[in-house]
């Protein structure tokens, strides 16, 4: 009888417990490869000068840009138009290649494959990146409202959230069916705490991310794609 009992409270006490938390910890491989470093810096400063023709010489002419056939240079000098001033291609790429990411080759190719950022490089494969997302950043603020003079209910670290569009707040934008345009994202922690982020402070591992190769001895970027 004490056995029994015993089992039923180990079993009424693993039911109550709440989920614990997981996280997306930011990781950055970059030095392990004192040539894709060198490149990487090149590169952001590149992107942060707006050097058109600098992106444009570092893409694989058969870089990857869509799931719906869009491929090539051509396709990606029609789709970013990074020669106009307010081209949203420089405010997407900077934050993937500024925030890590991992080298994605094996053996003797370890560092001939580099992907970036790390929310995609080091996505945890038992959690379902389309229903989940990550909090982008340290001591974001976790609000009782989308406001930002709100309550600050608890502050998150690199969590793994789950978004609510439905309760989430879209930014005017014009653009109101797209995900991207959300000013406030309703989110949910797997340890339970829930409340309001800014949405560039969440981000989910199909949001925009690159590739990069290297290919006779020259890194090139092999896609830049978001989506699935």
């Amino acid at each position: 009888m004490r056995l029994l009992i015993a089992l039923l409270c180990l079993v009424l006490c693993s039911v109550a417990a709440p989920a614990q938390e997981k996280y997306v910890m930011p990781v950055d491989e970059v030095a392990q490869d004192a040539s894709f470093l060198a490149f990487r810096t090149k590169l952001i400063a590149a992107a942060e000068r707006r050097d058109v023709n600098y992106i444009i010489s570092i893409l694989d002419p058969k870089i990857e840009l869509s799931y719906g056939g869009q491929v090539g240079i051509a396709d990606f000098r029609r789709m970013w138009k990074i020669s106009q001033k307010n081209s949203p291609f420089w405010g997407e790429f900077m934050k993937v290649i500024k925030n890590g990411g991992a080298f994605s080759g094996e053996g003797k190719n370890k560092y001939t494959g580099f992907s970036a950022p790390y929310t995609f490089s080091s996505w945890p494969e038992e959690v379902d990146g389309f229903e989940y997302m990550a909090i982008f950043g340290s001591k974001v603020n976790l609000r009782e409202t989308p406001r930002v003079d709100a309550n600050i209910i608890d502050r998150l670290s690199y969590n793994i959230v789950k978004p609510d569009y439905e309760k989430s707040v879209k930014a005017k934008t014009g653009k109101l069916d797209e995900e991207e345009d959300y000013e406030w994202i309703r989110v949910e922690s797997l340890g339970g705490k829930s409340g309001f982020v800014k949405a560039d402070l969440v981000r989910s591992p199909i949001d925009y991310r690159a590739g990069f190769q290297k290919k006779r001895g020259v890194w090139r970027m092999t896609y830049f794609i978001a989506g699935d």
